[in-house]
């Protein structure tokens, strides 16, 4: 039996530097752009809410804020994720990313429970509010339409460099045009006369950012947890490998996140009559088609000669060094 781990190829790995620091300066422009963008409607709403009586556009202010704060956070993590290996990483800290968006998935569900906790308060006192000044609804207007375009800017950037926080970020910023429409709907109901909508709206807002954020919560979750890749993309993976000359087949392909990249352990059945030589450069070349035509950040390789892989049933734990 021959077990080989690839070490070699560094030049060749499509993610390399020059590719690294592209992709976070995208984020990080993209992740500048929101910044400004939603420290003006943190400003504008939340002013305009206080003065025009509407508490449905002081919780879509409020969650302009988390915004913020995530943005933030991304600049964080995307700062340290680039980081190159080392003794204490030694697969490196592409996985900052993924925590980046556990933590803004329990942001997004303390700013939604409390904008719940403070919308239930608000309708219990209905009749004590007065309804709300047009100047809201001008202002929650602007502010849909400055969500809406952030949040189609920011998907663009997110899925060319193809970063799984960067598009978290982007579908929090739609998550907040959605709310600028309710509350929109809310403050129109309650210049009509029907002042209960305002809270309603907001109430509305807080669930809407409360699922959101369970969703990268509980995916993030699970990359932590070293969740596998989708059978689909397994399968091409799988595919990519055999289509390499002189691997015959392939067993216990197995894969987990890392970051927006993913980890590959694979056996290569090849002829067992083939030098070792001859089976490590197979291995190579299997290791190098892999990372170009996938986003793996490593793959490694457990050559078994096929006249020996009926022998065994499952490989002993420690076979792949």
């Amino acid at each position: 039996m021959l077990s080989t781990q690839i070490e070699d190829f560094k030049g060749e790995d499509p993610r390399d530097d020059a590719l690294s620091a592209a992709r976070y300066r995208a984020g990080r422009t993209s992740t500048l752009v929101s910044i400004v963008v939603n420290i003006a409607l943190v400003m504008l709403q939340v002013t305009a809410g206080v003065f025009s009586g509407s508490q449905a556009l002081i919780a879509d202010g409020i969650h302009s804020l988390s915004d913020l704060i995530s943005d933030f956070v991304v600049l964080l993590a995307g700062h340290h994720s680039r980081k190159q290996a080392d003794d204490d990483h030694q697969y490196g800290h592409q996985r900052y990313e993924t925590a980046a968006s556990l933590a803004l998935g329990a942001l997004l569900l303390a700013v939604g429970l409390g904008m719940l906790v403070s919308a239930a308060q608000k309708i219990q006192h209905y009749g004590e509010t007065p309804p709300v000044h047009v100047a809201a609804l001008w202002v929650a207007l602007a502010a849909l339409l400055a969500k809406e375009l952030l949040f189609r800017y920011m998907l663009r950037i997110a899925e060319r460099v193809r970063s799984s926080m960067l598009v978290a970020n982007a579908w929090h910023a739609r998550s907040d045009a959605a709310s600028s429409l309710v509350v929109a709907l809310g403050i129109v109901g309650s210049l009509a006369g029907f002042t209960l909508l305002d809270p309603v709206a907001a109430a509305v807002v807080g669930l809407m950012v409360v699922r959101t954020g369970w969703g990268f919560f509980w995916s993030a979750l699970h990359d932590l947890m070293d969740r596998a890749v989708s059978a689909e993309e397994a399968q091409a993976i799988r595919a990519t490998i055999l289509a390499t000359p002189g691997v015959q087949g392939v067993h216990d392909l197995r894969t987990r996140r890392m970051g927006d990249l993913t980890l590959v352990d694979v056996h290569l059945e090849i002829d067992g009559t083939l030098t070792v030589t001859e089976g490590h450069a197979i291995a190579i070349d299997a290791r190098r088609r892999v990372l170009e035509a996938h986003p793996v950040l490593d793959v490694m390789t457990h050559v078994d000669p096929v006249d020996a892989v009926d022998a065994f049933d499952a490989p002993e734990q420690g076979d792949a060094h």
